[in-house]
């Protein structure tokens, strides 16, 4: 009896065991099915759908910090052509992004076209000083000037430069020096962020992934182009991925996310990492490459976006972009904080800098189920080019190519999600986001 109650026992178990197998080898691929089918419809930007409440709305915790590079020695560079000496001074915090996305509307190409209104706030508490505090900076007046006046007309120059109480190096505080100051030389409104408060983003124009969800977020066209007009160039004027708030659910860490940025006139892409863990959550960070700047003699693809064989050392200088082209003419190259990667003439032309990657280098942290950007630290530094000039003694013995590091600033971009949320923007900055 006690034999035939064993055998029965263990047939009763071995059937439930293979129910039980049977059971979890149909449900496992069916939830996942419904996972799949609910996920996909999370990112859908359509109205009713939470992506499209996130995509509308303004979000929060969205900063944009700049850091300054004073200048402590700019009677000797003036004078002697003495090598910078500069100390970096910040974060200047501002609260950005707190207006929701205007003149919202959808295409019959399931695209969805806006604008994006930006704005100002600062925010003491999250700055080491006032607005008020001042910075030695490159003069932008007198290094654009320099830079593009005639020589036959530096000596006309020479004079107006003094008779306008001006100087290659500016003494300014930080709110005239983003926002706006009136300008001695050129009798107009000059500054790095001027205007801004009260101006629009855009227009941009971007995927909705109803029908396709592989496309969601991806950007359809930008001021109503298709392609860039900066580069002359098919390959660089591409605008290929996102604005990097978002990507297509169900990331593949073998492959690159490719997003555009307005800030650097191009599109770029960020590998694969690491899985990290933020506040419970996991996330794959993908950073910008090490090759994304460098000189063509290392990565030909970049060859098209070498404007100037001169000030780049016949294409062979590494970790700048010239990128004058969508800036009005004027000479400002981009790189990352304290030139990081960059050639080491760049990091010996400027005593001072102390590049680190932890803290100077651009990445993404994406949930990869639903390809939310989570948390965005989007790091620019912004150089201006001036001199030489045998004429205007203002000037004096400068190199032919200096790159000053006038401010940088680190932002954070992303999306809210599901109770999750940081956000994006600027020219040059590191990125502070928050989860809410």
């Amino acid at each position: 009896m006690d034999c035939c109650n064993m055998r029965c026992g263990l047939i009763a178990g071995a059937v439930f065991g293979a129910v039980v197998a049977i059971l979890g080898g149909v449900l496992i691929p069916v939830g996942n099915s419904i996972i799949k089918g609910t996920v996909e419809k999370v990112p859908v930007i359509e109205p009713g759908t939470t992506a499209y409440d996130n995509f509308v709305a303004a979000g929060a915790g969205v900063y944009r910090q700049f850091w300054f590079f004073d200048v402590q020695n700019a009677q000797e560079v003036v004078q002697n052509g003495t090598t910078p000496v500069v100390v970096e001074k910040g974060p200047y915090t501002y609260k950005t992004r707190y207006f929701p996305k205007d003149n919202i509307t959808f295409n019959t190409n399931d695209t969805v076209s806006f604008l994006l209104p930006v704005g100002a706030i600062f925010e003491p508490s999250m700055s080491v000083g006032p607005e008020e505090d001042k910075v030695t900076s490159l003069n932008l007046a007198v290094a654009v000037k320099i830079i593009y006046s005639n020589m036959v007309l530096h000596a006309v120059l020479e004079n107006l430069i003094k008779t306008s109480n001006s100087s290659l190096f500016q003494h300014r505080t930080v709110k005239e020096l983003l926002w706006g100051y009136d300008d001695p030389m050129l009798k107009a409104k000059l500054g790095l962020f001027y205007p801004y408060n009260g101006t629009y983003e855009g227009v941009f124009n971007v995927y909705t992934g109803k029908e396709d969800m592989s496309k969601v977020g991806i950007i359809d066209r930008w001021r109503g182009e298709r392609s860039l007009r900066f580069w002359d160039d098919p390959y660089c004027d591409m605008i290929n991925g996102t604005d990097a708030s978002s990507f297509a659910p169900f990331v593949d860490k073998s492959t690159p996310l490719y997003f555009f940025s307005a800030d650097i006139c191009r599109s770029v892409s960020a590998g694969f990492e690491e899985s990290k863990d933020l506040k419970g959550i996991e996330v794959y960070r993908y950073t910008l490459q090490e090759n994304t700047l460098a000189s063509p003699t290392i990565n030909p693809d970049n060859r098209c976006f070498c404007r100037d064989p001169t000030t780049t050392k016949n294409c062979s200088l590494a970790g700048v972009l010239d990128i004058s082209s969508c800036q009005n003419g004027r000479p400002i190259f981009i790189s990352l904080p304290h030139f990081l990667y960059g050639s080491p003439s760049l990091q010996d032309g400027v005593k001072g800098l102390n590049p680190i990657r932890d803290q100077h280098y651009t990445f993404l942290d994406v949930e990869p189920t639903t390809g939310f950007t989570l948390r965005f630290a989007k790091r620019i530094q912004v150089n201006m080019m001036y001199g030489p000039s045998n004429v205007i003694t203002l000037v004096g013995n400068t190199p032919i190519l200096f790159l000053d590091e006038i401010w940088k600033t680190l932002l954070a971009s992303g999306v809210a999600i599901f109770g999750v949320c940081s956000i994006s923007y600027c020219m040059t900055r590191r990125s502070q986001s928050k989860l809410v």
